[in-house]
């Protein structure tokens, strides 16, 4: 039986599958580094490059993934090693897959422990906890919420626990269902914000620092900012959306799908900006802070204001669901292959799963109080975590999957899992064989701090020279001249 007529379960609809993968990249950090880093980089200039290497370098990407999930039908390891084996390729090829699950599941381990903190800071507003007349004090607040191993554990437990109970009721029931008002519940939380930030005082102040137009703010550090954001925030490379894709009907359109959840997530990033900022310009605050923003300033800026304390529970809430949302995501890989390849039940693995992710978020947890002195070659236990997958897994695995997709498969298994008309088939096969590998290479060296050794200020035109060069070169070779007109 082909791999892609293997019984699986799968999305209701492509709606589904659109909530789900938008909720696994609608996470914390869209909600507070999205509209900062517009608003350093050049507003509106810096909004367009990103979109710019949001279809270039991310879409491709994204395409690439889901189709590997869609054809092979399983976990990243298992599509990836029946994929390449209809190609006729190695098996070997399936590390691949390990390390996208791998890196997964690494990311929730320490990404629950942030999560937890939003938790925690809407209980602290639920309850009156967060008072105080200065960001010094919120700041000794934010301090003592990490001080505790008792009280950080206990929100990261719950995070964890959450999401376990979630994804031990399936794809249907369990994520599809919840994430189906989790999404919808955030969107109306973040107009009900910006409604509240219109009438805040600050909201021009708000929409002139996102989208003015200041070509002259857009450095190629900020050209650097948009394509690393671009790639990391659509949760590429880390197995959650090659998993979602195999649940994904064959009836869906994988490019509308993509571009969708491309658009819904820059959409809902702006959306925070538009939320947050009205508060802060309103309260004369830095709207700099990066993740201080979120947790020292906004809580005094909420407490000075009317129905502050409402709109500030609304917030959190919003903040505690993006963060649920993207921890579904991330553990779905594991266990599907649980699953699929040790005889595991949904629920069984599910908890399984959970005590493994719990022991090492524990430790990662531990990283802020108890373990703070443990470090290694100067990082923690939890800095090493983040190390590890978004300086060294995520890029590798991207540049595997765009290297996997564009040369080694035979041409017909991604042509006909995409189902593109040729012109868009063969733009999709340009830009997964040289725009993408270009982006993540610059990508990859930018995170080792090998950008200023390597590039000079003139990179951004040496690599569009070199970039149109390649493309120009590859439109009319044999292989591209075939996709194009091959019906």
């Amino acid at each position: 039986m082909a791999s892609s007529e293997q019984p699986r379960i799968q999305w209701l609809g492509r709606w589904g599958f659109m909530l789900a993968a938008t909720g696994s990249a609608v996470g914390l950090g869209n909600i507070w580094k999205f509209p900062y880093i517009t608003g350093e980089y050049g507003g509106g200039a810096f909004v367009l490059v990103y979109l710019a290497c949001i279809f270039a370098v991310g879409v491709p990407v994204m395409m690439s993934e889901i189709a590997f999930g869609r054809r092979g039908r399983g976990s990243p390891i298992d599509a990836i090693r029946r994929v390449v084996n209809e190609s006729g390729r190695s098996s070997a090829w399936s590390l691949l897959g390990w390390m996208a699950m791998l890196c997964g599941f690494l990311i929730l381990s320490f990404y629950v422990v942030v999560a937890g903190w939003s938790f925690s800071y809407l209980w602290k507003m639920l309850t009156g906890g967060l008072a105080g007349t200065s960001v010094d004090d919120m700041a000794a607040v934010f301090g003592a919420n990490n001080a505790n191993p008792l009280n950080l554990g206990f929100w990261s437990t719950l995070v964890t626990l959450i999401t376990m109970v979630i994804v031990g009721k399936g794809v249907q029931e369990g994520i599809e269902k919840n994430v189906g008002w989790m999404m919808p519940g955030l969107v109306i939380m973040l107009l009900l914000l910006i409604v509240f930030g219109i009438f805040s005082g600050g909201f021009g102040d708000a929409v002139s620092f996102l989208f003015s137009f200041k070509a002259g703010s857009l450095s190629s550090e900020g050209m650097l900012a948009a394509l690393g954001h671009a790639f990391f925030t659509l949760s590429l490379a880390s197995g959650a959306i090659l998993t979602y894709g195999s649940y994904l009907p064959k009836s869906a359109s994988i490019g509308r799908t993509t571009i969708s959840v491309a658009i819904a997530d820059t959409a809902v990033a702006l959306m925070a900006g538009l939320a947050i900022f009205p508060v802060i310009f309103a309260n004369g605050m830095d709207p700099g802070e990066g993740p201080g923003l979120i947790f020292m300033s906004l809580p005094l800026a909420f407490q000075a204001m009317p129905l502050g304390t409402l709109f500030g529970i609304l917030f959190f809430a919003m903040l505690s669901m993006a963060a649920l949302t993207s921890s579904i995501s991330m553990v779905e890989a594991t266990v599907s292959w649980l699953c699929d390849n040790k005889g595991f039940s949904r629920r069984s693995a599910a908890w399984s799963t959970g005590i493994v992710l719990w022991l090492i978020s524990t430790a990662a947890m531990l990283s802020f109080n108890l373990g703070a002195d443990w470090t290694l070659a100067g990082k923690t236990f939890f800095d090493w975590l983040d190390y590890i997958t978004s300086r060294w897994m995520m890029p590798l695995g991207g540049l595997g999957t765009v290297v996997l997709a564009g040369f080694v498969l035979k041409n017909e298994t991604f042509r006909a899992e995409l189902g593109l008309s040729p012109l868009p088939y063969t733009l999709w096969l340009a830009m997964v064989r040289y725009v993408s590998p270009l982006g993540i290479l610059v990508i990859f060296a930018d995170a080792l701090g090998l950008y200023t050794v390597t590039f000079s200020a003139h990179w951004p035109w040496l690599l569009l020279i070199l970039l149109a060069m390649m493309v120009l070169g590859e439109l009319f070779s044999p292989r591209l001249k075939q996709a194009l007109t091959k019906r």
